[in-house]
């Protein structure tokens, strides 16, 4: 009987980068060469008065960019797994940071969501600004776009509203 997936262990090759499970024989399943790295024996750490900061928003930021382009294109995770060709937990575990598409993947990935694969490995600052002057290049959504600036939030979330119904095709009686 095979352990749950919970506990077996996780490797990623260093020779020809496969991630896989352990196996029984400790070689890579691609490239048979070994999988054995030697453990360093960790020194006696000193007390750290500060905690280390974690590295959340450095290197690239694919879980995020999935997600958000997921959402602005109103797909699901099933909907875009089944574009992708891919099982739908495979999504999720990107999206959570839990797997990191494979180069093939991604372009798979960009193809599904209508991207480039640049825009997937985007930062969102980066991601939002392009959006944004894509959007800017209709004359209509920039002069809206003067002018809802000006307004305060409750008459920006109420104009929003407004133009989501239209959006969706519902129209508004008096």
């Amino acid at each position: 009987m095979m352990a749950s997936v919970e506990q077996r262990e996780v490797l990623r090759c260093d020779h020809c980068s496969l991630v896989q499970f352990r196996t029984a024989t400790a070689t890579c399943r691609r490239c048979k060469k070994c999988l054995e790295v030697p453990v360093p024996v960790p020194a006696a750490a000193p007390l750290a008065l500060v905690p280390t900061p974690v590295a959340e928003d450095g290197g690239l930021q694919v879980a995020h960019a999935v997600r958000d382009l997921r959402h602005v294109r109103n797909l699901s995770q099933r909907q875009l797994a089944t574009r992708m060709g891919v099982p739908r937990t495979y999504i999720s575990k990107i999206e959570n940071g839990k797997a990191m598409p494979t180069l093939s993947s991604l372009d798979r990935l960009a193809r599904a969501l209508q991207v480039d694969i640049s825009t997937l490995l985007r930062d969102a600052n980066g991601r939002h600004s392009n959006e944004t002057a894509m959007l800017m290049t209709d004359p209509f959504l920039a002069e809206i776009a003067a002018y809802t600036s000006q307004l305060d939030t409750l008459q920006r979330s109420i104009f929003l509203n407004h133009v989501r119904e239209l959006a969706a095709g519902r129209r508004r009686t008096a």
